[in-house]
């Protein structure tokens, strides 16, 4: 089967406070949203590419009317960000009020930049520096 990858949802309590995270803070746009009031929830797609267009990664931030606060649990690991530099990066999400978890170095036993910073709900996403 040939396949494309579409996007990771992940919950969020505060939809406002989770785009304008990644949007001002990792510098993604906001592609589309979509508000379903008779399902009680809210999507906003975010990404770095343009709206629509299959085949880019995107993420599907998904807000339930009233829950504002998710169980992380222990399966999930991360998102990946490619930025140009980590310091930087983490020097402007620290700026926008954003938390470093991991500073800007190199990987265990390799010598890729990386760095991890939490969005508002406490999800982990690593920086990855790629020119």
């Amino acid at each position: 089967m040939a396949g494309k990858f579409l996007h990771t949802m992940i919950r969020v309590g505060n939809l406002d406070r989770s785009v304008k995270f990644y949007t001002e803070l990792l510098g993604m746009k906001e592609l589309r949203r979509r508000d379903v009031p008779d399902g009680k929830y809210t999507l906003a797609f975010l990404g770095y590419g343009e709206g629509n267009k299959e085949g880019q990664g995107e993420i599907e931030l998904t807000y339930n009317y009233g829950v504002e606060k998710y169980e992380l649990g222990n399966a999930f690991g991360h998102l990946a960000v490619g930025v140009p530099d980590v310091k930087a990066a983490c020097e402007a999400v620290r700026a926008g009020g954003g938390k470093v978890t991991r500073e800007a170095g190199p990987v265990k036993f390799g010598t890729t930049v990386i760095a991890f910073v939490e969005d508002p709900d406490g999800y982990k996403i690593e920086l990855i520096e790629r020119q």
